[in-house]
C-alpha cells in the first residue's frame, strides 16, 4: 500500500527554494507526486504530495531538511497524509 505525506515549504522568496528543497527528497529516494506553489507579495509557498515507502523514516527526512530551512530561513513541515485530512477536516 502507498503511504503518502504532505510537505508544506513557506518562507521569504529567494533563488533556490525549490532546488534545495527537492535534492533533500532525491537524497532520500523520494517520489513527488504532485507539486504547487505560488508567491504571495514576498512569501513564497508550496505544497508537495510525496510517496512515503517506510514511515518510520519520517523522522529522519524530517531532520534532513534542517539545514536547509536555517540556511534559507523556511518553515517546512512532513505530515502523514492522513493525519494531514483529519486535521483539516470541516
Amino acid at each position: 500500500m502507498q503511504k503518502r505525506a504532505v510537505v508544506t515549504v513557506v518562507g521569504k522568496d529567494q533563488v533556490g527554494i525549490i532546488a534545495n528543497v527537492t535534492t533533500v527528497l532525491s537524497e532520500n529516494e523520494i517520489n513527488i507526486l504532485d507539486i504547487s506553489q505560488t508567491i504571495l507579495n514576498d512569501f513564497f509557498t508550496m505544497i508537495m504530495l510525496i510517496d512515503i515507502k517506510d514511515t518510520n523514516n519520517l523522522a529522519r527526512l524530517n531532520e534532513s531538511f534542517d539545514p536547509v530551512e536555517k540556511e534559507m530561513g523556511l518553515k517546512i513541515s512532513i505530515q502523514l497524509e492522513d493525519v494531514f485530512q483529519a486535521m483539516h477536516r470541516i
